[in-house]
């Protein structure tokens, strides 16, 4: 019988093929079967397009605006609030003492982008299995974008300022004047990212004569791709940039935790191949859950990342960033991070994650949310045309001419486990001193615990579930999901702090540990030129369904759950924890 890694290889190495046969253990062995689900919606072609909807929000500001649309009763959610390009006209420099203008040269003629792939797609290989040849060309496409005009829109300061801008509170939304566009902590983190490694792969190929040049992307979710890439490590290469961490170069393991201690090296593998499983599987087990909440026009521009972008994506751009630096550029802070080459190879693996995370499973697909697939942004492209592109074009790699080369998924043996695990002989004796424990614990927080909280310390509070005692084919058609709300900080600080279920002496929990149900991480960003939008707000949702069965919580009608900071202490605030259940 072919294994689950083998399974999924055939899978991503044959795009047309049917969806993956592997069903990911979701429940134990002892459990009911699952219930067919319908089967997966058809994806949206370049060749077939649903006909171009009309916005009604711009029928309804026609009538008076929003508040007439409020006036005649239409709900929010009634209206169609795509995010919309921004207006290249109106950039502003980011960064309150710095100044740093991320702006793009200003041309006022758009074109609306229609990629047609044409012969085989481009194949991005894993950065540490690239040949002398490949890399020749690489460091040659990368130089030659290094040496094009400042003000050239392909430049490599241009298209690192792409990020900034669009990161960074340089584009309020159109229609909004002072609510700054962010296409971090929502859905628009893939699609946004997908495109912009579309046009930057694209660029370097045009400047090398050569069609089927694609990015590297850093295997940094196998153990064979966990150090930083030596091939950005020559200081005479053009993919060299000296703002990163120097304790952090080969053979320095990449850490998803971020911990302060540095385990053994199959330790840290360990943990890191965990920490994917966890955020892959067992908290991505929805859509939104995986890929962000809704962010729609005149919404708040933080409403919650997906769990990929949580982690690993974040902790990688800190683990790399120079914490010399006043920011930890470049990599360790939005403004600067695609200065670094590696940056680009970093979003090749987060996109392969979107890739494969639909591969998983068949209910695993994306939003068909027709504001999520009519949001707009603005690239130049090859030819140094300003296009606007629609998140609609990009649902799948092969839209864009591109695919991945086939590696190993070495993570999906990586469930978490429960730190301990008592004998038969001693469980009945374990089981009612925790439970008695556990009683005394939860009585505590339900007594002291009061929000909002100021995260300084670790913190407990108790947890209401909404049902209890649910059966196999319950928590099959709704995911638990344990919800950490009105989070509020300055978003210049890196802020990170680990979420505990049932226990308290969070000292020796691990991210290999089911107890440990994940963290919430802040890449830093500069302040906009709007200083007030500096605040943010924001929320954490962690799947907590499988973390339930391995604990052996689920027949119990509240939840201990610990909040401990690990960067930014106290300078971070907590709305409240609940829980909810989505399908």
């Amino acid at each position: 019988m072919a294994g689950i890694s083998q399974l999924i290889s055939t899978a991503l190495s044959s795009p047309a093929s049917p969806a993956c046969p592997f069903q990911r253990g979701r429940r134990s062995q002892a459990s009911a079967p699952r219930r067919p689900r319908a089967a997966r919606p058809a994806v949206i072609s370049c060749e077939s397009r649903p006909p171009e909807r009309v916005d009604r929000r711009e029928v309804l500001l026609g009538l008076g605006g929003m508040c007439a649309a409020g006036g005649l009763g239409i709900g929010r959610d009634a209206l169609a609030l795509p995010i919309q390009a921004p207006d290249l006209s109106k950039c502003q420099p980011t960064g309150t003492n710095s100044g740093t203008n991320c702006c793009p040269p200003y041309d006022a003629t758009i074109v609306d982008y229609k990629f047609t792939p044409t012969g085989p797609p481009r194949v991005r290989p894993a950065a540490h299995t690239v040949d002398e040849a490949y890399l020749a060309k690489y460091k040659k496409a990368v130089k030659l974008m290094r040496e094009l005009p400042p003000d050239d829109p392909r430049s490599f300061a241009q298209q690192a300022n792409v990020h900034c801008a669009y990161c960074d509170g340089a584009y309020d939304q159109v229609g909004f004047p002072g609510l700054e566009l962010q296409v971090h902590n929502s859905w628009l983190f893939f699609p946004f990212h997908r495109f912009y490694l579309h046009f930057h792969e694209r660029i370097l190929g045009k400047l090398i004569g050569d069609e089927s040049f694609a990015l590297p992307f850093w295997n940094w979710d196998a153990p064979a791709g966990m150090t930083l890439p030596k091939i950005y490590t020559d200081p005479r290469s053009s993919l060299y940039d000296p703002l990163r961490d120097a304790a952090h170069q080969p053979p320095a393991l990449v850490d998803f935790d971020l911990g302060d201690a540095a385990p053994t090296a199959q330790r840290q593998i360990d943990l890191n191949l965990s920490i994917m499983y966890r955020q892959m599987i067992s908290s991505a087990r929805t859509t939104k859950l995986f890929m962000g909440q809704p962010y729609r026009a005149g919404g708040n521009r933080n409403p919650g990342s997906g769990s990929l972008e949580t982690s690993p994506h974040g902790p990688v751009h800190v683990w790399v960033g120079d914490p010399k630096q006043p920011n930890g550029e470049n990599m360790g802070i939005f403004y600067s991070a695609a200065r670094d080459p590696i940056f680009y190879a970093h979003h090749a693996n987060v996109d392969r994650m979107w890739h494969l995370w639909k591969k998983l499973d068949p209910r695993n697909v994306d939003f068909t949310d027709g504001d999520w697939l009519e949001s707009s942004f603005l690239f130049y492209d090859e030819a140094a045309r300003l296009v606007r592109v629609k998140v609609k074009d990009c649902l799948e790699p092969e839209m864009l001419g591109f695919t991945y080369q086939n590696v190993e998924v070495p993570w999906l043996r990586n469930r978490a486990t429960p730190r301990s695990a008592p004998s038969a002989a001693s469980s009945s004796t374990s089981s009612s001193s925790k439970n008695q424990r556990r009683a005394k614990l939860l009585k505590s927080a339900r007594e002291t615990a009061s929000f909002p909280l100021t995260l300084s310390s670790a913190a407990s509070v108790s947890v209401k579930r909404p049902k209890v005692s649910r059966s196999p084919a319950d928590k099959d058609k709704e995911e638990e999901i344990l919800v950490v709300e009105g989070i509020e900080f300055n978003g210049e600080v890196c802020v990170k702090f680990d979420v505990y279920v049932d226990e308290t002496d969070t000292a020796d929990v691990k991210p290999d540990d089911s107890e440990f149900a994940g963290s919430f991480v802040n890449v830093p960003h500069r302040k906009g030129h709007n200083t007030k939008m500096a605040a943010v707000k924001t929320t954490l949702r962690l799947g907590i369904s499988d973390l339930l069965e391995d604990l052996k919580l689920e027949d119990e009608e509240e939840l201990l759950v610990t909040l401990v900071p690990r960067k930014g202490k106290g300078k971070f605030n907590i709305g409240g924890v609940r829980i909810e259940l989505s399908s």
